[in-house]
């Protein structure tokens, strides 16, 4: 088992213009098996653009020498009519498995809560994504059902659609 990285080394920094690398690495195959694989580089180049300019993304950095784990980033979209936070991660293999995305997830959840724009954050993780469905559940969202989503744009992947009220009294994490 993986030694589990202290909360207190975590830190969300805002995507910059260095994260290009990181995009390149979160692009394997390894890393896209859920997500219905790779994007060509002219697609990365575009992605990286886009992140640059919504400030939608933010790099997962840890520890004194601010290694670069993966990326979280939260968004707003029109889900079944209705206004809300869409958010996803994903956490490079050397980090995986140590309860970094679920202390990630736990920060940029509190950051769209106190932005009080939506009142609901979903994630999608694809029905085959054990570890991502975990991290969804060990921070209270609920289970909504399976639905088709395109992603990439263009593909279809069956997902779970877990949707966590910002409002409610308690915390995630």
């Amino acid at each position: 088992m993986s030694t589990p990285i202290n909360p207190l080394q975590v830190r969300l920094e805002p995507w910059s213009e260095a994260d290009l690398g990181l995009l390149r690495l979160l692009n394997s195959p390894e890393m896209t098996e859920h997500l219905g694989g790779p994007e060509t580089e002219e697609q990365i180049k575009a992605r990286h653009k886009r992140y640059l300019e919504t400030g939608a993304m933010l790099a997962i950095v840890i520890g004194p020498n601010r290694d670069t784990a993966g990326s979280i980033g939260y968004w707003s979209k029109v889900w079944q009519g209705e206004d809300v936070y869409e958010i996803g991660w994903g956490i490079l293999p050397p980090y995986q498995g140590r309860g970094l995305a679920t202390q990630a997830a736990t920060a940029a959840i509190a950051l769209a809560r106190a932005e009080r724009k939506h009142r609901y954050i979903h994630a999608f993780p694809s029905v085959d994504n054990p570890a991502s469905n975990a991290v969804c559940r060990k921070l209270g969202f609920a289970l909504a059902g399976e639905c088709d989503f395109e992603y990439p744009p263009g593909s279809t992947m069956r997902c779970n659609d877990w949707k966590l009220d910002l409002e409610a009294l308690s915390s995630p994490g």
